[in-house]
C-alpha cells in the first residue's frame, strides 16, 4: 500500500507558506540562524529541509522489522527485555562492545552504516504543519488514514513501533523527548543544555557495500561526558526519538574499511546502566550484569548528538 502522496504534496506546501522567493530561507534556516546567529546548519540537518526522498516519495524505512536494532545499532529503549533467541541473528553485527575495546586495529562490522540505500531520506516538516498532524497511539487509526495505510502493512507497523517508543515509560536517569520537527528538535536541545552546543553525525567517505572497519591509527575523540543523542526513526517525515542518559560518553572514531574507505563513526557509551532491564540485549550479548562495565554501541549516519562546545579532547 502506497502513502496518500497528495496529501503529503499539500503538507509540504503549507510548511512553505510565507517564503516569498525561491531564494528565500525556510522557516526551520530563519529558526537555526536566530538560536545560532554565527554557526551555519549543519549538513546532517540542512539535507532534510523539505527535500523528499528519491523518486519524490516520502517513505518508512521497513528493513529493520526486529525491535533489536530499531533506529540504531543500539536499541534506543533501555527499559526493554529480550528473549535470548533474539540474539542468534546478530552475533556477527557490532552492535554492542565494551569502552576499552575502542583501541587502534580493532575490527568492527557495521551492518547498513555505508550503504546510501539504506539511508531514510524523508524530510522534515516544519513545525506548524507537523504540529498540525497527529502524532499518538490514540489517534493513530487516523493517521494510517491520512497516509492511506492498511493497519496491517509493513509501514504502519513501523510507524506504530515508532510512536510507541515516543511514549514509552523513561528509565532513572533518563530524559527523552520526540521531535517531528527542526524547531522542536533544536528548542529541546538548547533548553538542556543551551545555545553552546554543537550537534554531530556519522559520516563516511563515500558509499560502499563494505561493512567492515578497523579503527584507525588516528585516535579515538572523546568529544563529550554530557550529550543528547537522537536516533531516526521510521516515519513519512522526519521524526527523532532523542534522550540523555546520566554518564553517558560520546566518542568520534576514526575506521578504515577494508578496501580503505575512510569514516568518522559516533559512539556512544553508557557507564551507567544499573537502571536497565536487566534482559536488555546488551546483556545477553556481552554476557555481563547491569551496572558492571560501561557498554558502548556505534550510531547509523541518520543519527545526530548534541554535546556541549569546547570539550572534545
Amino acid at each position: 500500500m502506497e502513502f496518500n502522496f497528495f496529501f503529503i504534496i499539500i503538507l509540504l506546501i503549507l510548511a512553505l507558506c510565507g517564503v516569498s522567493h525561491a531564494s528565500a530561507d525556510l522557516p526551520a534556516e530563519v529558526h537555526w540562524k536566530s538560536v545560532f546567529p554565527h554557526t551555519s546548519m549543519p549538513k546532517a540537518l540542512k539535507h532534510r529541509l523539505l527535500q523528499p526522498a528519491a523518486g519524490n516519495k516520502p517513505w518508512v524505512v521497513t528493513r529493520k522489522e526486529d525491535s533489536i536494532n530499531d533506529g540504531d545499532y543500539g536499541n534506543a529503549d533501555p527499559s526493554m527485555g529480550f528473549g535470548r533467541g533474539s540474539i542468534i541473528s546478530r552475533t556477527n553485527i557490532t552492535m554492542y562492545f565494551f569502552e576499552n575495546d575502542l583501541y587502534p586495529g580493532k575490527k568492527v562490522k557495521l551492518e547498513y552504516f555505508s550503504k546510501a540505500k539504506a539511508r531514510n531520506e524523508v524530510p522534515f516538516l516544519s513545525r506548524r504543519v507537523a504540529e498540525s498532524i497527529p502524532f499518538s497511539s490514540d489517534e493513530f487509526p487516523g493517521i494510517l488514514k491520512l497516509f492511506s495505510l492498511k493497519p496491517e502493512s509493513r509501514e504502519a507497523k513501523a510507524m506504530n513501533r515508532t510512536i510507541a517508543m515516543c511514549e514509552r515509560r523513561v528509565i532513572e536517569g533518563e530524559d527523552m523527548y520526540c521531535a517531528t520537527s527542526l524547531e522542536s528538535l533544536v528548542d529541546l536541545s538548547v533548553r538542556k543544555f543551551g545555545n553552546d552546543i554543537q550537534v554531530l553525525s556519522s559520516e563516511v567517505e563515500k558509499e560502499t557495500e563494505n561493512q567492515d572497519f578497523s579503527v584507525a591509527n588516528e585516535g579515538t575523540i572523546l568529544m563529550g561526558e554530557k550529550d543528547i543523542v537522537c536516533h531516526k526513526m521510521k516515519y513519512p517525515y522526519a521524526v527523532f526519538l532523542c534522550h540523555s542518559l546520566d554518564k553517558t560518553a560520546v566518542y568520534r572514531v576514526p575506521l578504515v574499511g577494508k578496501h580503505g574507505t575512510k569514516a568518522n563513526a559516533l559512539a556512544v557509551c553508557h557507564r551507567d546502566t544499573s537502571a536497565w532491564n536487566p534482559n536488555h540485549i546488551a546483556f545477553l550479548l556481552l554476557k555481563v550484569k547491569p551496572g558492571t562495565v560501561p557498554i558502548c554501541h556505534f550510531l547509523m549516519r541518520e543519527s545526530l548528538v548534541w554535546v556541549p562546545n569546547g570539550f572534545a579532547h
